[in-house]
């Protein structure tokens, strides 16, 4: 074990600047970060409500509930970022982190699973996220392949529904909805709070990555986003996988693109129309400029929405 979260803690970040590289190198491969130069990430800090924070920094946005039983974390980014993300946690709480839930499969999001591990951390995730994990992954529209994890960085709990924490005074809800982003999908509902942590089932802001070769489709992606509209209101406090803190309008907005983007895809399809000639009929034109961006572009989103609908 590496030691626990603090001062208990304080270690544990100094061992991380030892340990960090070859853990990282373990869980990601070369091919996820080895071309990335993390040293000039910051940890943003964002105050949602009274004990819960969004953490920014690369890849997917964290969730963390902080209290006197300890802190609760959703997501934990890239293996390198793992001494930056324990230092702006202790700069919140002097609490250890107790639990880990990761709300789908990608690096970005469990990159740090082996480090926050060996803190101490038990982590949680959907079964299917374990069964990901413990796989080699083939992303043919990023032409990317993930090797399968170490040991060490697989979810030791998983769950196929809901699963429910009662901690910090909080009762944390974590459900699964199937075939959205990715078949492991899980989103985390801080029901006294009023705060959901949506994972990569909504990007706030910008054309989402569906991965279709791991389950993912628009229509999960849309049946996501209602489901949380179904118990949300105009207080909620929504934390995307990526992009700004949002709220209801901003989902909603979101699931309007979404919505359209389908229809539109799908007539084509109809027609006959192939991938290609999809692409080119350019059906997201007028979204392009508010919701493009470096990673998804239109035409990747496109052909992502037409595999899905296949």
């Amino acid at each position: 074990m590496l030691g626990r979260a603090t001062s208990k803690g304080a270690g544990v970040v100094r061992r991380f600047k030892k340990n960090v590289m070859v853990a990282a190198v373990a869980v990601l491969g070369p091919t996820a970060w080895g071309q990335q130069d993390f040293s000039a990430v910051q940890i943003e800090t964002i105050p949602v409500t009274d004990g819960i924070y969004m953490l920014v920094g690369a890849g997917g946005n964290l969730g963390l509930s902080v209290g006197d039983d300890g802190v609760f974390l959703v997501d934990d980014q890239y293996a390198p970022l793992s001494e930056k993300i324990l230092a702006a946690i202790a700069g919140i709480t002097d609490e250890d982190v107790e639990f880990v839930l990761n709300t789908h499969w990608h690096g970005d999001h469990t990159g740090g699973n082996e480090n926050l591990g060996e803190t101490g951390a038990i982590i949680f995730a959907h079964d299917n996220v374990r069964v990901r994990l413990n796989t080699e992954q083939f992303q043919e529209i990023l032409d990317r392949r993930t090797p399968p994890s170490v040991p060490g960085a697989l979810p030791v709990v998983t769950f196929s529904d809901e699963l429910t924490f009662h901690w910090n005074d909080e009762t944390i809800r974590a459900f699964h909805v199937e075939d959205a982003h990715t078949d492991g999908d899980s989103i985390v509902h801080f029901e006294n709070a009023n705060v959901v942590h949506m994972g990569d089932t909504f990007f706030h802001g910008r054309y989402p990555f569906i991965d279709v070769d791991s389950g993912g489709t628009i229509d999960g992606v849309i049946t996501a986003g209602y489901a949380v509209l179904s118990f949300a209101n105009s207080d909620t406090k929504i934390i995307p996988g990526h992009g700004p803190l949002a709220d209801v309008e901003g989902l909603q907005a979101n699931l309007e693109m979404l919505k359209t983007a389908r229809d539109r895809v799908q007539a084509l399809i109809d027609q006959g129309m192939s991938e290609a000639e999809v692409v080119e009929a350019a059906p997201m034109a007028e979204f392009d400029a508010d919701f493009e961006w470096q990673f998804i572009s239109a035409e990747r989103f496109v052909r992502t929405v037409y595999r899905s609908l296949l």
